[in-house]
């Protein structure tokens, strides 16, 4: 069986990325990743999802697969983009930071307060072989935060074609429709061509 190590410490997202390459990817074991994280030092999301990826392949000597994404907000020129965990300043946590894009656009009228989630899902294998996709799911912010489940940003999105956030929707549909579904979606046919035999 071929094995690909998944490059990220967020159990949040092992958990979603898991529940999606177990449809996509039959007969390919995914691996958590244990080994150092790399300073996420690029400028753009292909940058970073392919810094993480590029470590962990080389720390494993596996083929590795990463993700880099954030919320873009229209009115706020597209950020917190890929300062989405840290929007809030450092120390800061995840409720601090969709309090503060609530405040930064709580004057906005609904028709001004578009935004989606945009992922860059990379591959790196040991090789130096390396390839990335994008994947966006668009949609609007909310006045407030609401719903149980999902995490980050998504109590205050509402993605088009949904009445509710994402937060409220059932993991299946976030799995089959979210950005992170798309970019993944696109990622599995360049990844299954690359480890064929």
């Amino acid at each position: 069986m071929n094995r690909v190590v998944l490059a990220t410490h967020n159990q949040h997202k092992v958990d979603e990325l898991r529940r999606i390459l177990d449809v996509t990817l039959p007969g390919i074991e995914v691996l958590a990743y244990d080994g150092p994280e790399p300073v996420e030092d690029g400028a753009t999301f292909a940058e970073n999802a392919l810094i993480k990826a590029r470590a962990a392949a080389a720390h494993t000597g596996l083929p590795a697969i990463a993700d880099d994404s954030g919320i873009c907000v229209d009115v706020l020129g597209g950020s917190p983009g890929i300062f989405s965990a840290r929007w809030a300043g450092p120390g800061r946590d995840g409720a601090e930071n969709l309090r503060l894009v609530l405040w930064q656009i709580s004057d906005m009228a609904d028709e001004h307060r578009g935004a989606h989630f945009t992922c860059v899902a990379a591959l790196a294998l040991p090789d130096g072989t390396e390839r990335h996709v994008t994947g966006i799911w668009p949609g609007q912010i909310l006045r407030e935060a609401t719903g149980e489940g999902g995490f980050g940003y998504d109590p205050i999105f509402k993605p088009n074609g949904h009445d509710s956030s994402a937060a409220d929707l059932a993991p299946g549909v976030k799995d089959a429709e979210s950005h992170r579904a798309i970019a993944f979606g696109e990622l599995v046919p360049v990844l299954t061509e690359l480890l064929r035999p």
